[in-house]
């Protein structure tokens, strides 16, 4: 927690309908502090600049704050407060016309996290989408890729756990306070977050996740990255207001296509024919946006080349889902040593078990 006698003040403003990184400028430009400012009668708040509407709502919203509440609760959560005018607010997002004033921050914020891209989807991912997404993220997390998602159901709890599983860096931005996690369920994989990642928002603690929080979050989510990936979402989505967040702010988009039969793929398939970049694999990511593959994933590669009886079955699993009574019949092989073989090769990362006894090769291998 930064020693900032005006961290308090920042803290307040924030919770103040109407009161933006505008305002906040006029203020201080007027008043010379933030403390100043949230002392300041109403006459001298209209002679700042302020409009009546935000100052009313100033003046009616400061008597019920404790302010030094907030702060020692904010202390209590290890939540950092980043000002627009703090050299660690993330550039990225900086460079967008409606960036947060203040940001909360559970975790690290780090340097590397200026290369990353946020996937969006559904809340009901297929199994084709969540293997699709274990896929490239878990590959773009290897690459150093730093993945941002919004840790809703779906494919955004699936994006931050591949990017976890791969050794890899996550953010995940909130549209509540940083004190409430949302879904709950999610309780687990917000702690693991905040040990090799970040939980973001703009609300002070206590917000909860009202409907309205949800849209404006997504600029934020855009606003950090290099470009979003849409895995799979229908023609109205959350996923489909964040691309739009992200073609304002001029960043890549990146859509998975899928079959013209699934309702889940409308909307990335409408991206597609609307210029948005198809994506088979992070290749297709890393390409675009000019980031070289990492030479470590080619040592994985070398590391785990299948040998004896593993070599035979490997060339009937492929990226289609292949059940263990087809790699028996195809290979030649019994079931008890097809069965053992698998488990070794699950194990050592070579193939995944993708549920009813059906296998999928690991990408990161193809």
């Amino acid at each position: 927690m930064p020693d900032d006698k005006e961290i308090k003040y920042w803290i307040g403003f924030t919770r103040v309908p109407g009161i933006g990184k505008v305002r906040l400028s006029l203020l201080k430009a007027h008043f010379g502090s933030l403390a100043s400012a949230w002392k300041a009668p109403r006459p001298e708040l209209l002679k700042a600049g302020l409009d009546a509407g935000a100052t009313d709502s100033l003046v009616a919203c400061r008597p019920g704050i404790d302010l030094e509440k907030d702060l020692s609760l904010v202390e209590k959560y290890k939540i950092k407060v980043i000002t627009f005018e703090s050299p660690d607010y993330p550039a990225l997002l900086k460079e967008t016309h409606d960036y947060p004033a203040v940001l909360y921050v559970r975790g690290e914020l780090a340097a590397v996290d200026a290369d990353s891209v946020a996937v969006v989807g559904t809340r009901k991912a297929t199994s084709y989408g969540k293997q699709v997404t274990e896929d490239i993220v878990g590959n773009l997390a290897l690459n150093g890729i730093t993945i941002i998602s919004g840790l809703a159901r779906g494919i955004d709890t699936i994006a931050h756990r591949a990017a976890l599983e791969a050794g890899g860096r996550t953010i995940a931005v909130f549209a509540c306070g940083l004190d409430i996690v949302y879904p709950p369920e999610n309780l687990k994989l917000a702690k693991d977050i905040i040990e090799r990642g970040a939980l973001v928002s703009e609300h002070p603690l206590g917000i909860k996740p009202k409907p309205e929080n949800f849209p404006r979050r997504n600029r934020i989510m855009s606003g950090l990255c290099r470009g979003v990936l849409v895995v799979e979402s229908g023609e109205k989505s959350g996923a489909l207001i964040t691309v739009s967040f992200a073609l304002d702010q001029n960043r890549e988009v990146f859509a998975v296509p899928g079959s013209i039969l699934s309702g889940m793929s409308r909307g990335p398939n409408r991206l597609i024919q609307e210029g948005a970049k198809l994506v088979r694999n992070h290749l297709d990511i890393l390409d675009e946006l000019r980031l070289p593959v990492v030479a470590r994933q080619i040592e994985m590669q070398d590391a785990l080349t299948p040998i004896g009886n593993e070599s035979i079955i490997i060339k009937y699993i492929s990226e289609e889902p292949a059940h263990i009574d087809e790699i028996c019949r195809a290979s030649g092989l019994d079931t008890s040593t097809v069965v053992s073989c698998l488990a070794i090769m699950e194990l050592n990362g070579l193939v995944r078990q993708t549920g009813g006894m059906t296998y999928t090769l690991n990408s990161r291998l193809k």
